[in-house]
């Protein structure tokens, strides 16, 4: 083999590294991405109020709201629970138990219904279903107590669960309404120099009303 043709295939297998090591390169520079410093993934997510946090549920003054409450938006509200309850006087049970008389009723005692224990315990330390008991089971029944047989989501408005329990008070309630303490439902205010502050969220119980469970 001459030199000169030597020189041809030299030179030719040379042009040919340098074109797929160049090719190699410029593939680098156009395809190459880079690794984010955290990894995971971004999502968005709408906050709504304009991304404010919900301002914490002030306690309604029953005193105040229940006697001029909707009783017949209440009624209304309550269709939502009669596939489980019924109101009537001397009703049978159902999948829940009638309610007739519930307001003054001690929870998890209405004859003939076996409660959850979870009920029962809940009715061991709280003598009646007051206005504010039935409020805060109403808005979350599993949260208030867990483990009860209620899967019902509860009403996230306080104007029906105010309306429901006006309706609940019509259908033959023992536990009279309690008197009106409009500054129990006020928002808090810094308390006067030397003045114990009043628990958060809390309403101040009427006179003579049964003292809410721990």
């Amino acid at each position: 083999m001459s030199n000169l043709t030597f020189n041809k295939i030299a030179g030719a297998g040379l042009a040919t590294a340098l074109a797929i090591v160049g090719l190699r390169e410029v593939g680098i520079v156009l395809f190459n991405v880079e690794a984010p410093e955290k990894p995971g993934y971004v999502i968005e997510a709408t906050v709504e109020g304009g991304g404010e946090a919900a301002a914490e549920e002030v306690m309604p003054d029953f005193g105040t709201v229940l006697p001029v409450a909707d009783i017949q938006a209440g009624q209304a509200v309550f269709a939502k629970c009669q596939s489980c309850h019924n109101v009537a006087e001397g009703g049978a049970n159902g999948i829940g138990p009638n309610l007739w008389g519930i307001v003054g009723h001690k929870p998890g005692g209405h004859a003939g219904y076996a409660y959850s224990t979870a009920m029962v315990e809940f009715g061991a330390k709280q003598p009646v279903w007051d206005d504010l008991h039935l409020y805060e089971y109403l808005r979350a029944p599993q949260k208030y107590i867990p483990g009860t047989k209620m899967s019902f989501v509860g009403l996230k408005k306080s104007e029906d669960r105010v309306n429901i329990i006006a309706y609940l008070r019509a259908q033959g309630a023992t536990l009279p309404l309690p008197a009106p303490n409009p500054a129990a439902a006020a928002p808090a205010e810094a308390p006067a120099e030397g003045a114990a502050p009043a628990a958060e969220g809390a309403a101040a119980p009427a006179a003579g009303a049964p003292a809410p469970a721990a």
